[in-house]
């Protein structure tokens, strides 16, 4: 069992340096802000309330669909992985939350667990099932389907999996599970269309009548892959259906890369806050298909237009249950610790640039078709350097003005090198 090694003060250093820069450049965005009738305090306030959980399998090396190649100092266990974690909250201020995937995460004594994340300053969020693939020992395969098959007893096993879910999930504090399944056809014919579904259906039924009452169940759907002809959960309506068949607990959960290209995804967002089943998003990016890439990397307008119809809808009080944000990617090329580090930021940045918007001159703007003057007050609040508030976010929060910096100057990931053994390559998947 390890914990995060940050030299003593060495946050508190960096913060020293940067911040007279920082206080410069936070009061003029103050004055460039207050001719816009917008108050720094509030919006600083709000970023300072912003949070995202992280993955815990975000902080290894994933991989491509042909090979895996791996980083050094790779987290060895759950345990690793909540060290590496707690190095991006202290450096971000905004990362309090991690999501464990079972079984990879699956603790020998969850208690021990437990304590191990408070002593790092973390809790845990949604809890994440896995039979999308066949773990070591399971008895009956998932190659043609989890809780779709057609088989009743790779149902049950299915089913069993998501209950043991439940209960390592109560056991360490978390409130949610999140459930995404390969299953599909990659052949017309291979399936009923019709009757995957209701198996699907029925399965989840049995996994929501075990929920505890203050729990969520959060449905994930993906266009493809690995089914590549028929994905039985395969975009937004479909859970949507399954949401509302289930119970009002259940909710949607979108991943900004499972969609179609070209897909309206803030107007997705829209419609699942309007049906009342938005439960959450993982934040990642991507260019052609599900890239798994850090959040903004690619698309850093349509995250805000995401986050400007969240924004609206608080506004509107149309969000009962705040949406669970998580970060989801797959870092191949980079440092995974400097990629969450970077994802957490620009979803901040993403949240404060939508706090900007001017909601009145909106209003009379869309009420008028004023179409040129809508879009350019989305696009004043957009390129607005929001910097200056997410760093005094940071250090109000204690965490680092430059997280980034801070992390490279901490020798950190030197530091796992030297006491991780590298992780063998076992072939291609990207987790």
């Amino acid at each position: 069992m390890s914990a995060p090694v940050l030299a003593a003060g060495l946050v508190d250093a960096a913060n020293e340096a940067a911040l007279p820069a920082l206080q410069e450049d936070y009061d003029a965005l103050g004055l460039q802000l207050a001719r816009r009738s917008i108050e720094l305090e509030r919006v600083t306030e709000a970023a300072g309330r912003f949070s995202v959980a992280l993955p815990s399998w975000g902080v290894g090396s994933g991989g491509t669909r042909f090979a895996r190649f791996p980083g050094a100092g790779e987290p060895r266990d759950i345990f690793d992985k909540l060290a590496d974690c707690a190095v991006v909250h202290r450096l971000t201020a905004m990362t309090p939350r991690v999501s464990p995937h079972f079984p990879w995460d699956a603790p020998g004594d969850p208690a021990e667990l437990r304590a191990y994340a408070e002593r790092l300053g973390l809790g845990f969020d949604a809890v994440n099932s896995n039979t999308f693939q066949d773990s070591p020992g399971q008895a009956l395969s998932y190659k043609f389907g989890s809780l779709s098959h057609t088989d009743p007893a790779v149902r049950a096993q299915a089913i069993a999996h998501n209950l043991e879910c439940i209960r390592l999930g109560e056991s360490i504090g978390a409130k949610a599970l999140t459930v995404w399944i390969g299953d599909g056809a990659n052949f017309p014919g291979q399936q009923s269309l019709a009757r995957v579904f209701e198996r699907y259906l029925e399965s989840v039924a049995e996994i929501y009548a075990a929920l505890p009452p203050d729990w969520r169940l959060l449905l994930e759907y993906k266009l493809y892959e690995p089914a590549f002809y028929a994905t039985v959960v395969q975009d937004w309506g479909s859970a949507l259906l399954a949401a509302q068949a289930t119970g009002p607990r259940a909710a949607v959960l979108v991943d900004l890369g499972h969609h179609a290209p070209g897909t309206n995804i803030e107007q997705v967002v829209a419609r699942l806050i309007h049906a009342g089943r938005l439960g959450g998003f993982h934040l990642n990016d991507s260019k052609y298909g599900d890239d798994d890439l850090d959040a903004g990397a690619i698309a850093p307008y349509r995250l805000f237009l995401i986050f400007n119809e969240l924004v609206d809808a608080e506004r509107r009080n149309r969000l009962p249950t705040a949406p669970a944000y998580m970060l989801d990617q797959s870092h191949n090329v980079t440092d995974p610790i400097e990629s969450l580090l970077l994802s957490a930021s620009e979803a901040a940045r993403a949240y404060v640039q939508a706090c900007l918007v001017d909601r009145a001159a909106l209003d009379a703007a869309q009420g008028a078709n004023d179409a040129l003057l809508a879009t350019q007050i989305l696009k004043r609040a957009f390129t607005t350097d929001v910097g200056p508030i997410l760093a005094m976010a940071r250090y109000r929060g204690g965490g680092a003005i430059d997280p980034l910096a801070a992390y490279r100057a901490s020798g950190y990931r030197a530091m796992c090198a030297s006491g991780r053994p590298v992780r063998a390559a076992s072939g291609g998947g990207i987790v």
